[in-house]
């Protein structure tokens, strides 16, 4: 057996490549994360649906509640350099789904009669975590840390007392979900060889 055939390394051979595994990873990562934006926006059609008056109404607007362990991306996100950009929507996606979790049980209360909406709460919960463990692994591969650093682990949403108080905090995590994802998407591009510079 030659030194080629039997080496893994690389160096070894000139004609292998590390960019493809790469770039390969960021393309499904973007894929991904493309797809999730549809389905974001499904969900919160989907949620806005089922919550009644006001929450279809034109023209409701309903206020931006905070949301524990969760803020939307900050105005100057966009201004921030890759990378970090990149580490604030692991952070934001490792914190989105037990809030939809959480959302998922209110609503299982408050619309037990709603199984697609319940279903789709659950899988946003899931796909977030499958979207948050792909960039993590994209962030790995361009040589960031494992896993982006938290300050904490993000608390578990309270319950808001009360029905209404309750659909404003779900109508705010799919939002939250919503722009997340869509951010992300957005800086995967920037990244994906044609993409935007």
């Amino acid at each position: 057996m030659s030194r080629r055939e039997g080496s893994l390394d690389p160096q070894a051979d000139s004609s292998i490549s590390l960019i493809p595994p790469l770039e390969a990873k960021i393309r499904q990562t973007h894929s991904l994360a493309r797809l999730l934006t549809k389905y974001a926006e499904q969900l919160l059609q989907e949620y806005v649906l089922h919550q009644g008056e006001p929450f279809g109404r034109p023209g409701f607007s309903p206020p931006r509640l905070p949301v524990a362990g969760l803020s939307a991306p900050a105005p100057g996100h966009t201004g921030l350099p890759l990378p970090e950009r990149l580490r604030l929507d692991a952070a934001a996606l490792d914190a989105l789904p037990p809030l939809l979790d959480a959302v998922r049980r209110g609503q299982a209360e408050l619309n037990p009669r709603a199984p697609r909406l319940l279903r789709r709460l659950e899988d946003s919960a899931r796909q977030a975590r499958a979207l948050g463990a792909a960039l993590e692994a994209v962030l790995a591969a361009l040589g960031g840390p494992e896993r982006a650093p938290r300050p904490h682990a993000p608390p578990a949403a309270a319950a808001p007392h009360g029905a209404f108080p309750a659909k404003l905090q779900g109508l705010r995590v799919c939002g939250l979900y919503r722009e997340w994802v869509s951010r992300t998407e957005g800086d995967l591009a920037q990244l994906v060889p044609g993409g935007p510079a």
